[in-house]
């Protein structure tokens, strides 16, 4: 982990902003979406990178009720299922 020496206060609403430079060197975008996970006392933030709800995979993914499927799970559960699939 690197230390950025970058120190920010939340806003009245719980906010904070994330320093240009850090934007930049993390090449995200305005409005970009993040991942936070919580490690103890720590806040992890991740850019958000949709992946399989089942494996993980980042690979031709499709959403299916609000969750990406990938096609290769697809075609598991299909099986699973008990019906043929031709490629």
């Amino acid at each position: 982990m690197t230390d950025t020496g970058v120190v920010r206060k939340l806003d009245e609403l719980g906010r904070i902003t994330l320093p240009m430079e850090l934007r930049k060197h993390l090449h995200m975008e305005d409005r970009e979406s993040l991942h936070i996970y919580v490690d103890g006392e720590k806040i992890i933030l991740e850019k958000y990178s949709p992946s399989d709800v089942f494996t993980g995979e980042a690979d031709n993914l499709i959403e299916f009720h609000g969750k990406k499927v990938s096609k290769n799970s697809i075609k598991q559960l299909a099986e699973l299922a008990g019906f043929k699939i031709d490629n």
